[in-house]
């Protein structure tokens, strides 16, 4: 995008499109409310009122409509901002869309209306970025994790950190500067203050893989032998009949997927029964799925090996079992309820009746994710995950520095690094191939 496209005014549809109650389009830009004037019936603009009336073409009415009027800088995006709610459907929020178009607005490029918020000051890049993330969130508690960084907790934090850094700089340069007049830190003092700071870093950190399972998910395969009950264990974690269940051996024949919201996104693969053949009685097509089962246990972030608790383990389990030697797994004991001998390290369910399914659950994720979802003051992504890593690396170069006793003019380039990676985290400082590449990731509308 050229630097006059960044001052045009845009549009775009706001609403996913197809049949609903309402659609929404939004205008935003200095010819708002002159694009809206002229294709609304009661253009009677005032701050914190909306306005009812018909959406027109010359003579001819295309829809009766809402109109919510927003004056910069009050608005998401800073600049002045028409919103129009429309009734829902296609066509309906197309031909307003064109008409608005005709008018002398230009369609809005992906993420442009929350790209205008940013430059405009309206949000950090931070905030930006969680707007993406509640857009794409695959789950209910990832949406509200990243709430609060739209809120404004990361942006804080890491204000918090900066302004820590900068008053550590600003004494190292005054003693510098002004060496009659003021004395250079103490090492001890910058060595306290060092480790306090990436300690805080470190903090942001380790919630950094379970920031990235709650946007990226896991991959949770079940195995075992034929005829333990996988698929109905399957079927009973879902809640829903995906998976075909009968007594025959070999029913399962290829991988089948679901997604499950256990907070964290979860991808759930039935796999065929693991076994070998004995008299050729396992045809071409079950040989195949056995070899799609193994590769799920290699691909998967957490396997549940599932055995028929009422025979116990026999060889044929120990055998897949040898399998998952290095691999995360949990040790599941169905059919629960035709048994009352127990192994100490397995978890005993039924999945034909549902007993101890809802604790599964829990320990499914537990195995894949250190944090309790509640627990988690923000999510970072890759980018923000990368600005502190090269903040604290500078750090932690200062710190060994300021330990040894070295030039302070010489440590303060090391302080002046990590200022500089935590601006390109909250977007003080950052490139436009890096912004572009951001904010790409949004839908048109948005």
């Amino acid at each position: 995008m050229n630097i006059i496209d960044e001052f045009d005014t845009i549009c775009a549809i706001s609403t996913p499109l197809g049949t609903g109650g309402v659609g929404v389009i939004r205008i935003s830009g200095t010819d708002s409310f002159s694009i809206a004037k002229k294709i609304f019936s009661n253009p009677k603009f005032e701050p914190r009122k909306f306005n009812h009336g018909w959406i027109i073409d010359g003579e001819c009415k295309i829809d009766e409509v809402i109109v919510l009027p927003f004056f910069a800088p009050n608005s998401y995006t800073g600049e002045d901002v028409v919103e129009i709610q429309c009734h829902g459907g296609v066509n309906v929020v197309k031909n307003i869309l064109n008409l608005i178009l005709k008018n002398g607005a230009r369609l809005a490029e992906k993420g442009e209306f929350t790209k205008r918020a940013f430059l405009n000051k309206r949000m950090d890049l931070s905030q930006a970025e969680a707007v993406a993330d509640i857009i794409h969130s695959k789950t209910s508690e990832f949406a509200k994790v990243s709430m609060k960084n739209l809120s404004g907790v990361l942006k804080e934090k890491i204000n918090e950190i900066r302004n820590s850094i900068f008053d550590v700089l600003s004494r190292i340069t005054a003693g510098i500067d002004f060496p009659e007049d003021v004395r250079e830190p103490e090492y001890d003092y910058l060595i306290e203050e060092f480790e306090k700071i990436i300690s805080q870093i470190d903090k942001i950190l380790s919630a950094s893989n379970t920031s990235n399972i709650f946007r990226q998910g896991v991959s949770v395969a079940i195995v075992g032998k034929p005829n333990v009950g996988k698929s109905s264990l399957f079927n009973s974690l879902l809640n829903l009949d995906r998976a075909i269940v009968t007594d025959i051996a070999g029913t399962t024949r290829d991988v089948l997927r679901e997604t499950l919201d256990l907070g964290i996104p979860v991808t759930l693969l039935d796999t065929a029964g693991i076994r070998e053949g004995e008299n050729n009685d396992i045809d071409k097509v079950e040989e195949i799925g056995v070899k799609y089962s193994i590769q799920s246990i290699s691909d998967a972030d957490l396997v549940l090996f599932v055995y028929d608790s009422s025979l116990g383990l026999n060889d044929e389990d120990k055998k897949v079992l040898e399998l998952l030697k290095d691999k995360n797994y949990i040790l599941i004991g169905n059919k629960s309820d035709l048994t009352s001998s127990k192994q100490e390290d397995a978890v005993y369910i039924s999945a034909k009746t549902g007993d101890g399914i809802e604790e599964l659950k829990k320990l499914i994720t537990q195995k894949v994710c250190n944090i309790e979802p509640d627990s988690l003051e923000f999510v970072t992504n890759t980018r923000q995950q990368t600005c502190l890593s090269k903040a604290k690396a500078s750090l932690e170069q200062a710190l060994l520095a300021s330990r040894l006793n070295e030039l302070q003019d010489l440590i303060s380039i090391d302080v002046k690094s990590a200022i500089l990676a935590l601006d390109e985290l909250t977007g003080e400082l950052i490139t436009d191939e890096i912004l572009d590449n951001i904010f790409e990731h949004f839908c048109i509308g948005k």
